[in-house]
């Protein structure tokens, strides 16, 4: 899973020089945040299959409920945050990047994507 992951991001980065925008701030840090949320999710997952899927919580009174482990709620919820970096970061490439079709690009854009005039 981690080799396709990286493989993943590598594949995102190649796109984004493609398209021109792999300097752009804005792909730059979004793609550092996508990384970092990679790196999370593994650290998470290697928590989860070490400690298990459920947690037993002990009681004052020496009662014991079983709950999920608190890993797992955050695997989650970084899983969603991925996603939404990675839909983000598609569409920075496709907005900011250079027109491929010969068609005249926005001169907005342009500055955004840090082309010179």
């Amino acid at each position: 899973m981690k080799k396709e992951l990286k493989s993943q991001a590598d594949e995102i980065l190649e796109l984004a020089k493609g398209y021109g925008v792999d300097q752009n701030l804005l792909f730059a840090t979004t793609f550092e945040r996508y990384q970092t949320q990679l790196q999370i999710l593994e650290k998470l997952k290697e928590t989860i299959e070490s400690e298990g899927f459920f947690v037993d919580k002990t009681y004052v009174k020496g009662e014991t409920n079983l709950y999920s482990h608190p890993a797992v709620t955050q695997y989650n919820r970084t899983t969603d945050s991925a996603n939404k970096t990675a839909a983000t970061l598609i569409r920075i490439i496709t907005t900011l990047g250079s027109r491929r079709d010969g068609e005249e690009p926005d001169p907005l854009l342009e500055i955004l994507a840090g082309k010179p005039k």
